[in-house]
């Protein structure tokens, strides 16, 4: 029974059986041919036998082993690796079909390759999940061809292996240096011009090469008799927290992602860069209530503390309450600190329902509003009009467009910072706007 549950035929059998079938309706035209039809029958037949025995005279023919990451970064590319070895003296020709999970919903997944005798091949493919969560990979069917190519056996491996996808880690890793450099043209960020000294006194030393000379300290320099200059250093320690909204405006899909996790994973990105310059980070999430919270900190274990935080956000994508957001804030966060809040808005009614709370948050904090472009209007704004039914749907969505810069303006006229991004320029806009707070020394 083992033996009937891994044999295939494979296609080629098949194509030389409907040729023999072709050859008896010829032999009914032409008698001669009859004999000679049943000798291909008695050849078939003995290339199967010799077929399965070759294939099947090894209990362990090949062996597949498959890698994945301990863990899956949402909406990047992962990079998954079958090792397979050829324990057969003949070259064989494999199938590979990899059970992965359903998520994907991929169904034709199928990768075929040629292994020579007694080596080890490396077949690689990569995985882009759009959502966080669980991921269970099933068998690992590799099935196995001889030069005769009339069956297949099947050989199995891995099964039931679940994998956690994490918000980007990778994008983690991408940006880690951004918080050590002032050199960010290669990553698209814009320069950073420092406004004055917006930075905390630290002590008066003498004047070196290269110093800034509007720092001179004058009387220092007249008591010492040589050149002081002011010496500075950042201010650290301030408290920034990231506020998520996992209302309905954040359903949106791009690219298969949600606005809702291109901002967790903006998020985590941007904690990062916060604690490596000796900030506070922290966290909080908000629809219906606020929950999954992580207050502001700078200890070593804060950003394995989001990592899972931020790995643990669910939603029912309910209409977001905007007062109980401006009552939790008021309530737990006292220390002037820098807001982040990551949400959409796509009409000027839609800002005016909830500019109240943003006003009110912004009298004790520093609150800078992320909400996105439509990038699918671009393609209709640019696309060449031909009927009045296109004209409408451009000037439509024009309008649209122009009502996000409305948005952003009138956030403005409160002294309520905003970025107004694309969904795939997230993170590097918004690391963009916290190194430009930094600088000019605005918390």
């Amino acid at each position: 029974m083992k033996l009937l549950k891994s044999l295939y035929l494979n296609n080629f059998f098949f194509y030389v059986l409907l040729g023999i079938i072709g050859l008896f309706i010829c032999a009914f035209i032409f008698p001669n041919l009859y004999n000679g039809v049943w000798f291909i029958v008695l050849g078939l037949s003995t290339f199967l036998l010799i077929d399965i025995v070759l294939l099947y005279l090894a209990k362990t023919g090949v062996e597949a082993t498959r890698t994945t990451p301990e863990k899956l970064s949402n909406g990047d590319l992962n990079p998954v690796t079958i090792d397979i070895k050829n324990q057969y003296s003949f070259p064989v020709s494999v199938k590979i079909i990899d059970e992965i999970p359903f998520q994907f919903q991929v169904r034709n997944f199928k990768i075929t390759s040629k292994i020579k005798a007694f080596k080890q091949k490396e077949i690689g493919y990569d995985l882009r999940p759009t959502e966080r969560g669980e991921y269970y990979f099933g068998a690992l069917n590799v099935y196995v061809s001889s030069p005769l190519r009339l069956i297949s056996r099947r050989f199995t491996f891995d099964k039931d292996k679940m994998v956690p996808t994490y918000p980007s880690y990778i994008q983690l890793r991408k940006y880690d240096l951004l918080a050590f450099s002032n050199n960010l043209y290669q990553y698209g960020i814009k320069k950073i011009r420092r406004i004055g000294h917006t930075m905390e006194f630290e002590q008066i030393k003498e004047y070196v090469q290269g110093d800034d000379l509007r720092t001179l300290n004058w009387k220092a320099t007249a008591k010492k008799n040589s050149l002081m200059v002011n010496q500075f250093q950042d201010e650290k320690s301030q408290s920034v927290y990231m506020a998520i909204d996992k209302g309905r405006v954040m359903q949106m899909p791009f690219e298969g992602l949600s606005l809702l996790d291109y901002a967790i994973n903006s998020t985590l990105v941007l904690s990062n860069v916060i604690l490596k310059k000796q900030d506070k980070a922290g966290i909080f999430a908000f629809s219906k209530k606020v929950e999954n919270r992580v207050f502001a900190e700078k200890r070593a274990s804060q950003m394995q503390k989001i990592l899972e935080t931020l790995y643990n956000i669910k939603t029912d994508f309910f209409e977001s309450d905007y007062s109980r957001l401006y009552v939790d804030i008021k309530k737990n966060i006292n220390q002037r600190s820098l807001i982040i809040l990551y949400t959409n808005f796509e009409t000027m009614d839609g800002l005016n329902r909830q500019l109240p709370y943003l006003k009110g948050i912004a009298k004790n904090h520093l609150l800078v509003v992320v909400f996105f472009n439509n990038t699918e209007l671009n393609a209709i704004i640019n696309k060449k009009t031909d009927t009045i039914q296109e004209v409408y749907d451009k000037v439509i969505a024009e309008k649209f467009m122009f009502e996000k810069r409305l948005i952003a303006n009138e956030l403005k006229k409160y002294g309520i910072h905003s970025v107004l991004t694309q969904p795939e320029n997230l993170t590097l806009d918004a690391i963009n706007k916290y190194l430009e707070i930094k600088a000019r020394g605005i918390l």
